[in-house]
């Protein structure tokens, strides 16, 4: 990530076959995940009241809190193809069981162990994304992954609301379908095996490692404050839209509007940012997160509206993708996975904390929430600089033959 990195059509280029096998299957799972989009108005349809299929949604929550945790512990120890594999089919599983359970102790359980299973993904994803691709291709690489990331989630709700109106069990069906298609394509067609180095370093305990890692901490709690910003994006930021006179329509398009952006120019951006000093990059991003939702204080028209999300849109394409890499630049190799999970987690915490932070403030002082959030993404962007100069793993030559990655079959 040096002004000297290869360009981005280069990078993309030299992206291994297994990368997009990856990214594929990657689409093929965030397309299909339509229980944690559609989960209140099932248990809705289901009679439950919208504070008894709340109650279902924040154990969704809490599950995928562990989630995060445990996919970074899995990644190290049985592998991240194996890793997926398990974390895919478990999935499909409890969305099938979701379908059948009856009373709302046994849903709150199941919704829980879908939100775990679903969470478990993510670390063994871009762990194995890391393994794969040496440290100059890397932002690309995340960048080609969010793209497809973005296309699955932009096209996957679209189909599930013409499945939800017809038929829940369909969709439920359709969202473990998927599942298990990643996890045949993990199976099959993806390397497989943990890397491992020295006997004496696999047994190093990995949280203990991480809470030494100073730099890693400050970086840590960045992620947690930004990504507390970023997330009044579906919390607040709606109630501000209709309070402005708007319609949920219009709410949409907005969020529409983000997602289009991304998919035009993030990769663009990237051409650039991947050039660039990676602490500086991120710091810079998380400000324009906290910049574009304080900004949100005075806008009451839909340009103004607009303008505001496109400056935290900004400000996410340079941070996130850039985020990805640098958590698998500054891991050690073998704990790849779990500093991953540890990343995902402070996303949980701020899927968790974020809503209902901004949702009392909103509801105290509207005003003050933005410019809160415009504080707060500031402080994020001095915990990214604070940290020490990261150090940069090798992509693979630590590994070594005591528990090499196989390659996948021809």
């Amino acid at each position: 990530m040096t002004s000297k990195s290869p360009g981005l059509v280069a990078n993309i280029r030299a992206l291994p076959r297994a990368v997009w096998i990856l990214c594929i299957g990657t689409f093929i799972n965030r397309f299909g995940g339509f229980v944690a989009v559609f989960l209140v108005l099932f248990l809705s349809r289901e009679g439950y009241s919208p504070a008894l299929a709340g109650l279902a949604v924040a154990a969704f929550g809490l599950g995928s809190i562990g989630g995060s945790a445990l996919g970074g512990y899995l990644a190290d120890r049985i592998g991240r193809s194996e890793a997926i594999v398990l974390s895919m089919l478990t999935t499909a599983a409890a969305t099938i069981a979701l379908l059948l359970v009856h009373g709302l102790p046994a849903v709150l359980l199941i919704s829980g162990i879908v939100g775990l299973t679903q969470q478990v993904v993510r670390a063994p994803t871009t762990a194995l994304m890391a393994d794969l691709v040496p440290p100059q291709g890397r932002v690309a690489a995340m960048g080609v992954m969010r793209f497809f990331i973005n296309a699955g989630f932009a096209l996957g709700p679209a189909a599930a609301g013409f499945l939800a109106d017809r038929s829940f069990p369909l969709l439920f069906g359709l969202d473990a379908a998927t599942s298990v298609i990643f996890a045949v394509i993990a199976l099959l067609l993806l390397p497989r095996g943990a890397p491992r180095l020295e006997r004496r370093e696999v047994r190093a305990e990995g949280t203990r490692t991480i809470l030494a890692d100073r730099g890693f901490l400050l970086f840590l709690a960045a992620t947690l404050a930004a990504s507390m910003v970023y997330l009044q994006a579906t919390t607040t930021f709606p109630l501000w839209v209709t309070r402005s006179g708007y319609s949920n329509a219009v709410y949409g398009y907005l969020v529409g509007l983000n997602g289009g952006i991304i998919m035009l120019l993030e990769l663009l951006l990237i051409s650039v940012t991947q050039r660039l000093p990676a602490r500086p990059v991120i710091a810079g991003g998380f400000l324009l997160v906290g910049v574009g939702f304080a900004l949100t204080l005075g806008a009451h028209t839909l340009p103004l509206l607009a303008i505001t999300v496109l400056v935290w849109t900004l400000g996410e394409m340079t941070a996130f993708p850039m985020s990805t890499a640098y958590v698998a630049d500054v891991a050690p190799v073998h704990l790849r996975g779990r500093y991953q999970g540890a990343w995902g987690l402070m996303w949980s915490l701020g899927l968790m904390l974020g809503p209902g932070v901004g949702g009392w403030l909103f509801d105290a002082n509207p005003n003050l929430l933005w410019i809160l959030c415009g504080v707060v993404g500031a402080i994020a962007a001095a915990l990214v600089l604070l940290g020490p100069s990261a150090r940069v793993s090798a992509p693979n030559a630590a590994l070594t033959s005591e528990a090499p990655v196989s390659s996948p079959p021809a």
